[in-house]
């Protein structure tokens, strides 16, 4: 199996390599407790299509080494730019989840863009969720903790409670079937008690307005209007605005979990803005503006 060293602290981290060596690269971070597997429906069809797909497993989920540490967003954003590094990956699209939109920010704020070219946020929380000086229609903190008890009391329960509105399935009439849901929490469940704590306190202290004017690469922004883990308009709709060059596609009743529920659409967009395996940049401007005018998905 693959792995690299985190260059922070030298933790053994696991990825995938799909497609064609030379093909187009995008490379996937996943959100909270979960590894690459989530990116089953977008990263096999685009590696199909000639596409090179690199999946990541941050720290203590999927196959990467359990550590103690690290659970901050610096080393965090640090492991994925390792992973470029380490694979010597150019002209790269970061393509992340909900907490790993985080990553993906801090990364090009951090390390700058000598070897990303875009991005595309999906159900990101980000800029933040919680409420602070700078969000304040956040969540209220108290509401947090006592979230927090119930998920360190009992994780398998606290997953299950929540796949309905993960999926948006009685909100938005989504079909997700009990095998999927089952699946989905015990690949959550690989993921162990002190990376799942840790990332949720990544989540719990997030607000990163103050950084997002610093991305300098364009930004697509993808989120569903009945995502309840990330409101479209506390997060979706103020990233793009935040973000220097960012468009915003709107997915109707999607939730948080609409890489499944949405996957074909998803991957059509993702597909449409990479452009072809090789695209050149003059391309994946074209795709961009179609983008913009709602064309493509």
């Amino acid at each position: 199996m693959p792995y690299y060293e985190s260059p922070v602290d030298g933790t053994r981290l696991h990825y995938v390599d799909h497609g064609p060596a030379r093909g187009a690269v995008a490379v996937f971070v996943a959100g909270a407790y979960l590894g690459h597997e989530m990116w089953e429906h977008q990263m096999l069809p685009l590696a199909e299509a000639g596409y090179r797909c690199v999946g990541l497993d941050r720290r203590g989920h999927g196959r990467s080494d359990d550590v103690w540490s690290g659970y901050d967003l610096d080393t965090l954003a640090d492991d994925l730019q390792g992973l470029l590094d380490h694979l010597d990956l150019r002209e790269v699209t970061l393509i992340a989840h909900s907490v790993g939109t985080a990553e993906v920010v801090r990364c090009l704020t951090r390390h700058g863009s000598s070897r990303v070219v875009r991005a595309a946020l999906v159900c990101g929380v980000s800029p933040g969720i919680i409420r602070s000086e700078r969000l304040p229609d956040g969540v209220d903190p108290a509401l947090a903790r006592a979230d927090e008890e119930f998920f360190r009391r009992d994780r398998p329960a606290w997953f299950t409670r929540f796949a309905d509105a993960f999926f948006a399935v009685t909100s938005a009439g989504n079909e997700v079937s009990d095998a999927y849901v089952r699946y989905l929490v015990d690949r959550c469940l690989v993921a162990t008690p002190r990376a799942a704590t840790g990332v949720r306190s990544v989540v719990t202290g997030l607000d990163l307005t103050a950084e997002l004017s610093a991305v300098d690469v364009p930004v697509l922004v993808v989120h569903g209007t009945h995502d309840t883990s990330a409101p479209l308009a506390r997060t979706g709709e103020r990233l793009a605005r935040l973000l220097p060059d960012a468009v915003l596609k709107v997915y109707e009743n999607g939730g948080h979990g609409l890489f499944f529920t949405h996957a074909e659409r998803l991957t059509t967009d993702l597909r449409a803005y990479l452009g072809g395996p090789g695209a050149t940049t003059a391309t994946t401007g074209i795709c961009r503006m179609l983008a913009a005018a709602g064309i493509g998905g």
